[in-house]
């Protein structure tokens, strides 16, 4: 199987890149720094901005499956990555006949979203770094959401919960729109989203991935991901 990765040299898409390679697919990874990837056999790497259509066209073509782990770090300044960016890859796949898509949003953009047993979370974090400071990534991600949905594809929305890195995949929850964990460790988000490259159990629906078996430090997650990391 042919699957197009984009955001391929990001923390999530480097995960989507190896566990699928692994898995035997052949894999073309976009990215805006090629010289990133390390070449192996199965991988194409194109350089691409997702911003460029006729980039993106170029990389959907002839594949069978394209998965998007697209993102930015959060700020207050007007973000439209998440929704240009779908909208180009959807365009692309609709020219080309390609029809399975899994992209990545947030379970923020649930308003049941509320962990359980996460007092200091819900009541402070939650306001203060996804309600305030990820205002507009979350606003674009709601646009790209819609976009999704209206395509006619059959898509995937991928929703975890606080991203963190761990070493390998453990055993994941997923679950429809909404799952009630705090974080996902992006090993298990690329194997959840590219489980679904075969499975038709979330096509045309929202897909929570929650980690439940690790747990990262607040304080370190918070400055790894809100200040250092892309997703």
């Amino acid at each position: 199987m042919r699957t197009v990765v984009f955001g391929a040299t990001g923390p999530t898409g480097r995960q989507i890149t190896e566990q699928a390679l692994a898995a035997g697919h052949e894999v073309v990874a976009v990215t805006r720094r090629p010289h990133d990837v390390q070449p192996r056999a199965g991988l194409t790497v194109v350089d691409a901005d997702v911003t460029d259509p006729d980039a993106v066209d170029r990389a959907v073509a002839g594949s069978d499956a394209v998965l998007s782990s697209l993102g930015v770090p959060l700020t207050p300044k007007p973000i439209s990555v998440y929704s240009r960016g779908n909208a180009h890859i959807v365009a692309a796949m609709h020219r080309h006949g390609v029809r399975r898509l899994v992209t990545v949003s947030s379970s923020v953009l649930d308003p049941t979203w509320r962990p359980s047993g996460e007092f200091f979370f819900n009541n402070v974090l939650d306001p203060l770094f996804n309600r305030r400071v990820g205002r507009t990534a979350h606003e674009d991600m709601r646009r790209m959401e819609t976009l999704v949905r209206e395509s006619g594809l059959d898509w995937t929305i991928a929703r975890p919960s606080g991203l963190f890195d761990h070493p390998t995949t453990t055993r994941y929850e997923v679950a429809e729109n909404v799952a009630d964990g705090l974080f996902t460790a992006r090993a298990d988000l690329a194997a959840s989203m590219l489980a679904q490259v075969t499975d038709d159990r979330f096509v045309k629906r929202a897909m929570a991935v929650i980690t439940t078996e690790v747990r990262p430090s607040i304080a370190g997650l918070l400055w790894r991901e809100a200040v250092v990391k892309k997703k």
